[in-house]
């Protein structure tokens, strides 16, 4: 029980990385983006590409930080990877996302994320094949935190889990005590009425997809470490991702933590009862009782 909720909470950590980024492009774009999650799978194999070329490049970079698997050459990816995701999101919004923005609806955009989806999914198959990679193959011991009830926990879960406390909390303070965090907000809440009062609608439009994407990377890159990296991986987050930020509610970047939090939690807990083949199912059920009982999400607000 207590290591399921322990997995549960580092499963957690990832998800609400990738829902806080898929929340507030939700919230400011007003489309659910089904192509999100094959973001964290670009990040991911984008780290994976440039940790093997620094590696490569100067051996030394490849020496574990001990007790971690982590690298200084996947450290230095890991930033690439985020830039190189930041600006895929763009490049898909110019290319797909705009154009159906100015000529379609909603609805047309959301059929155009699954296209893009299945896109994105089959040309990282095609590149890198359908076997699994691992940013390292050496062996991480999981350390015995207690012995009566029995908890394990690799020193990797924990920098995932402490890495991505500290990125919430920088992302709370330039988005509520910044005048860039303010105009982010401002847009968000009315985009009409942002734009008359001088921010640039489409250079924040940009700025959201950068941090989303960045966002994203950083929740693949840290599914890899801790698990191991597939084509498929957005596949399989998808779901998980969406139900994190539909139980925080739309453009609530606390309420997609706490989300991706109880998702997390909720799915390792139902391993304890549920025979593995029915796990997947977990988000789908959070989100039915989430709609049915708050429409709205714990944080959520009605928008007009």
């Amino acid at each position: 029980m207590i290591q399921s909720l322990a997995d549960g909470i580092l499963v957690g950590a990832v998800l609400s990385l990738g829902a806080i980024g898929l929340t507030m492009v939700m919230h400011m774009l007003r489309f659910a983006n089904f192509a999100h999650a094959e973001l964290l799978t670009i990040g991911a194999y984008a780290a994976l590409v440039f940790d093997r070329v620094f590696q490569g490049v100067n051996a030394t970079l490849g020496v574990k930080l001990a007790p971690l698997t982590l690298t200084g050459s996947l450290i230095v990816a890991m930033v690439i990877a985020m830039a190189i995701t930041g600006a895929s999101a763009v490049l898909i919004d110019r290319l797909v996302f705009r154009r159906v923005r100015e000529k379609g609806g909603e609805l047309s955009m959301v059929f155009a994320s699954f296209g893009v989806a299945l896109i994105v999914r089959n040309v990282i198959g095609l590149v890198f094949g359908l076997h699994t990679e691992l940013y390292s193959k050496s062996i991480a011991f999981a350390v015995v935190v207690s012995r009566d009830p029995l908890l394990l926990i690799k020193p990797d879960q924990v920098f995932v889990l402490a890495a991505t406390l500290v990125i919430m909390l920088v992302l709370h303070l330039v988005l509520s005590r910044t005048t860039l965090g303010y105009a982010l907000r401002a847009v968000a809440e009315n985009p009409s009425l942002a734009q008359v009062n001088g921010i640039p609608l489409q250079r924040m439009i940009v700025l959201i997809w950068v941090i989303g994407g960045g966002l994203a990377a950083t929740a693949g890159i840290f599914y890899g470490m801790t698990n191991h990296l597939s084509p498929v991986m957005g596949r399989d987050l998808v779901l998980p991702i969406f139900a994190a930020a539909i139980v925080g509610g739309i453009g609530s970047i606390y309420g997609a933590a706490l989300g991706g939090m109880i998702v997390g939690i909720a799915s390792s807990l139902a391993l304890l009862i549920l025979p593995s083949g029915y796990s997947p199912s977990v988000p789908f059920l959070i989100i039915l009782a989430v709609l049915l009982v708050r429409p709205n999400g714990l944080f959520g607000e009605v928008r007009a």
